[in-house]
């Protein structure tokens, strides 16, 4: 499985409908990563291969989505979005969690691991 392309109509179908509440509450089935970024950024460029590998490394228990900060302005608006690359990490169970800046594969692996995958056991 690729990447998905986030619209704000996605993001409210499968992710959380920020315009029905304020309490975080996912949507979604298995966790999830957000990478806001824009097709101009350097870094972005650099992190979006990865995420194609991680997509592919983590089909069947974590979906990844691409979010384009220059077409979802409100969504970024919603996080504060204020610069990119920034990556959403999103739980099954509890809150989110945002990390600016380009990370290398191992450091996401690790976060995927210990922050979205060692609590579907428990």
């Amino acid at each position: 499985m690729a990447t998905v392309k986030l619209t704000t109509e996605l993001f409210k179908e499968q992710v959380f409908d920020y315009t029905k509440g304020q309490e975080w509450n996912f949507k979604g089935d298995k966790p999830a990563i957000i990478d806001f970024y824009a097709d101009w950024c350097g870094p972005c460029q650099m992190v979006a291969p990865i995420f194609e590998e991680l997509s592919e490394e983590y089909a069947d228990d974590v979906v990844i989505y691409k979010l384009d900060t220059e077409v979802e302005q409100e969504l970024s608006a919603a996080f504060r979005i204020r610069s990119i690359p920034s990556i959403l990490f999103i739980p099954k169970d509890g809150q989110p969690k945002m990390q600016m800046g380009a990370l290398p594969k191992e450091a996401l692996k690790e976060i995927i691991e210990t922050e979205l995958l060692s609590t579907k056991e428990a």
